[in-house]
This record gives structure tokens, C-alpha cells and sequence, in this order.
């Protein structure tokens, strides 16, 4: 199991992935806004979205775990 974190704090401004879907690594799987600019934030490596822990909209610290990968 692999927590993505996020690098920056921002908000939630697309979700670029579903539960169950395969990634791999360098797969953009969210996107996060913060101060004006878009931040991607990619899988670490290969594996299967099994918990998308934020919804487009939401705030989120640094560090806050977002996608977890099986």
C-alpha cells in the first residue's frame, strides 16, 4: 500500500483518476491549486487506486494523504 501525499498545501482543483483504475508511475493523479498555479501530483509507481481520500473543492495541507495505491 502506498499513501500520495500532498507536496503542497492548496485545494483540490481536478481529480484526475478513479478508484480501481491502474496507474503508472508518473501518472498524473490529481491536481492541486495553489496561489494561482496548478500542481500536478503523480503516482509514485505502478499499482490500482483503491481510496481517493478528496473531492475537487477541498482544501488540503501538505502532507495530507490524498490517493492510496494498492
Amino acid at each position: 500500500m502506498t499513501q500520495v501525499e500532498a507536496h503542497i498545501t492548496g485545494t483540490v482543483f481536478k481529480i484526475e483518476t478513479s478508484v480501481g483504475a491502474q496507474v503508472e508511475p508518473g501518472d498524473v493523479l490529481i491536481i492541486i491549486e495553489s496561489m494561482k498555479m496548478e500542481m500536478p501530483v503523480e503516482a509514485p509507481g505502478a499499482g490500482r487506486v483503491s481510496e481517493i481520500r478528496v473531492e475537487e473543492g477541498q482544501s488540503v495541507e501538505e502532507g495530507e494523504t490524498l490517493v492510496v495505491l494498492e
